[in-house]
């Protein structure tokens, strides 16, 4: 696998990741775009049975597990972070979960053509090459293959001052979407449909402590809706959720 002095970079940063607890108030702070996740799985919910997925910057599996009680034929879960990976393969093991898990290099793949129905990720696109990944995904997924990615939105100046005082949580050659990427991944696909996510579930996310339940989460979560359907405010989106079709 050859890497790039960037690759190696993050490759040693998610080495690290990978045996390092987060701290506990950043894990408080994710659940202001718990219905990005949330919409996420339902999107794999509906789609992943019969499938043969690949779960592209897969981290230690978490996710994968979570999308294997789907049914999927196959599920494929890369990353480029061999510490990452072998803690991906113990738990699999250890739940008797046919997963496969393979270090790879996500904008030089080692993998066959048109071999997913399904490619999805979390927080790994802003992390790489976004033309080179791209192109990548198109050749590993099959004639009318999907993609779901969740990725941070880096335009609203709140979180913008949040990443600043926490450049520990972040590597050094992260980048997080601005909208010239969004018309990117257009280019290459088809049926692109963005989400957005995020801005008054943040400001006021300490006053629910179970966003699935709360109602002061359920009525911010739609008033941002309602903000974002504006496309001059999408701005203030912390998170998006990317679906599209291969061309």
């Amino acid at each position: 696998m050859t890497l790039t002095e960037k690759n190696i970079r993050e490759k040693e940063f998610h080495n690290i990741a990978a045996v390092k607890k987060k701290p506990r108030f950043e894990g408080i702070f994710y659940k202001a775009v718990f219905n990005a996740r949330k919409h996420f799985f339902d999107y794999l919910n509906i789609n992943a049975r019969g499938k043969e997925i690949l779960d592209f910057g897969c981290g230690i599996g978490g996710m994968s597990r979570k999308v294997y009680e789907l049914g999927p034929k196959r599920i494929v879960g890369i990353d480029i972070s061999d510490e990452a990976i072998k803690l991906a393969i113990n738990k699999a093991e250890e739940l008797n979960l046919k997963i496969e898990y393979k270090i790879e290099n996500c904008e030089k793949l080692n993998l066959p053509l048109e071999s997913f129905d399904i490619v999805y990720g979390s927080g790994i696109l802003h992390h790489l090459n976004l033309l080179e990944s791209i192109n990548e995904i198109t050749k590993v997924l099959k004639k009318k293959g999907s993609i779901i990615f969740v990725e941070p939105l880096g335009t609203n100046p709140i979180i913008n001052l949040y990443r600043v005082l926490t450049p520990k949580s972040r590597s050094q050659d992260e980048h997080p979407f601005m909208f010239k990427d969004l018309d990117l991944i257009k280019t290459h696909f088809k049926f692109t449909k963005i989400n957005y996510y995020g801005f008054l579930t943040i400001i006021f996310f300490l006053f629910y402590k179970n966003p699935e339940k709360s109602i002061i989460y359920n009525f911010l979560s739609q008033v941002d809706n309602f903000i974002f359907k504006i496309k001059y405010l999408r701005f203030l989106a912390w998170s998006i959720m990317i679906t599209a079709e291969k061309n």
